[in-house]
């Protein structure tokens, strides 16, 4: 193709782009979590039940565009003064389709107050096959923040016989408490992702995977999802560390994650969880 008319596709490409932005604050006022700022860009919004429970907030995620794709960029802010309680989950699984050579950007950056309690709770991430995301999730914390986060991840929908062959998957955490850096993980999935799957030390042959951090988290955590074991319909480990918890699970399918994911994550809560999520 002649360079002016591969400017002209790459333009024409960028153009149709999605992107969309979500920047969140939430305080403590009056016995309950209110909102302080809301301010949403592109496709992205986000929408409030109107009923609380114990004096927290309930926030739900809608992206308008019905999907993401190669060359969108998304990225959301939530912030949670300190005292107030915050749950956010999504309106519908997330899917990300293939990617002709972008990058889908997803970007998520959480702060959490003193006293404060966030569930971060979105519905799974569906992959398609020759997909390429990047996702980049960053958190700060007070010293006396409480944290649920759980991430899920399906490649490919088991009803539709869909597999993802190949395709690039690029997921970095890193929490901070105070300022120090007190969690710190990326996964990276490039090439083969169905033979990589396959393989025993990634996935067994499962295709959907989660994970699900508690802060603070402590052994008790651990013991109450190895009380769980003979309930799971995939693999569940917990372990526990530097005042948090973590949790992995693999599953053959989003079915079997979900069932397990939703195990942990009663287990791991004070609070209900998100109504939305649940059903």
């Amino acid at each position: 193709m002649p360079a002016p008319a591969a400017a002209l596709r790459d333009q024409t490409f960028a153009a149709n782009r999605a992107t969309g932005h979500i920047a969140l604050s939430v305080i403590a006022a009056h016995g309950s979590s209110r909102r302080a700022r809301v301010h949403e860009a592109g496709s992205l919004r986000v929408r409030f039940p109107n009923s609380q429970c114990d004096g927290a907030l309930d926030a739900v995620i809608v992206n308008t565009a019905g999907g993401m794709t190669g060359g969108d960029q998304f990225d959301l802010g939530i912030d949670v003064g300190a005292g107030a309680r915050l749950s956010v989950t999504t309106a519908a699984a997330e899917k990300v389709y293939r990617s002709l050579g972008p990058d889908t950007n997803v970007g998520i950056k959480l702060a959490i107050g003193d006293g404060a309690a966030l569930v971060w709770l979105p519905q799974e991430t569906i992959l398609f096959d020759q997909v390429r995301l990047r996702r980049t999730v960053d958190i700060e914390l007070a010293g006396s923040a409480h944290l649920l986060l759980a991430e899920a991840i399906v490649f490919g929908r088991a009803a539709m016989g869909e597999i993802v062959s190949a395709g690039h998957l690029f997921d970095r955490w890193r929490v901070r408490r105070d300022g120090a850096l007190i969690f710190a993980e990326t996964m990276r999935i490039d090439g083969a992702i169905a033979k990589q799957l396959a393989d025993r030390p990634t996935a067994a042959g499962g295709a959907a995977i989660a994970g699900v951090l508690k802060i603070p988290g402590d052994e008790e955590a651990v013991a109450a999802v190895r009380d769980m074991q003979q309930s799971f319909l995939g693999e569940v480990g917990a372990s526990a560390w530097n005042g948090l918890a973590l949790a992995r699970l693999v599953a053959q399918d989003g079915a079997a994650l979900r069932h397990d994911l939703a195990a942990v994550a009663t287990a791991w809560t004070t609070g209900p969880l998100p109504r939305l999520w649940l059903n």
